[in-house]
């Protein structure tokens, strides 16, 4: 099903509005040859276009376990490696990190069900969301869910497009795997720090689905 995010709806308005100003503007207002105009206006509409599918909120289902850890969000699997987490562990973690292009779905969503027990927003930077210290030094939110099972660090990181994260979630609250906690708006990417006993399931450069995807399982 496809619908457009809340938060592209205001987006989507205003951008409207001024491109179908701009281009009776040209019409009324300017002597450029007919070929140019259309030019113009289909560039126009082709831009509409994108913003529409950038905001698109496609419905997933989940196979919701305790087992699995769900992909957080779509994109391409860019680091998978083991790394010492600073920020809340201060001890050795499984990172798994996907890269959103801006083609990409950017809705996020909770990878296991759980408390949040700890939720933290950083300003920062605004270096390529690829880049090995955007983890660090960008701007980013940090969330870590845990339940009986397990408990895992997710890192939101805006991109040098990204210029708004959007997380919707509070600590002490419970939540759902697989559904919404956040948007991140043009290009970004998500952090997982996993235990080390999760199997990851993934490989490097594969193009997950947010909510969908199994990116590790855990051990009984």
């Amino acid at each position: 099903m496809y619908r457009i995010h809340k938060e592209g709806k205001a987006t989507l308005i205003i951008m409207g509005a001024v491109l179908a100003i701009i281009c009776l503007a040209l019409v009324q207002f300017t002597s450029l040859p007919v070929w140019i105009l259309s030019v113009l206006i289909l560039l126009a509409v082709a831009f509409y276009l994108f913003l529409v599918s950038f905001f698109r909120n496609l419905k997933r289902i989940t196979p919701v376990n305790d087992h699995d850890i769900i992909a957080p969000a779509d994109g391409k699997v860019v680091v998978i490696e083991e790394t010492i987490e600073t920020e809340f562990f201060n001890a050795p973690r499984r990172q798994v990190s996907i890269f959103m292009s801006p083609a990409n779905v950017h809705v996020n969503r909770n990878p296991i069900s759980g408390n949040v027990e700890y939720l933290k927003y950083h300003p920062g930077k605004f270096l390529v969301a690829w880049h090995p210290k955007s983890s660090t030094e960008n701007e980013r939110t940090t969330v870590v869910i845990r339940n009986k099972k397990t408990d895992l660090l997710m890192r939101q990181i805006a991109g040098i497009l990204a210029r708004r994260i959007v997380n919707y979630l509070q600590e002490g609250t419970a939540v759902k795997q697989g559904e919404e906690f956040g948007f991140i708006k043009f290009g970004s990417r998500v952090d997982l720090f996993l235990p080390l006993s999760a199997k990851v399931t993934v490989q490097l450069n594969q193009v997950v689905r947010g909510g969908e995807t199994v990116i590790a399982t855990l051990s009984d």
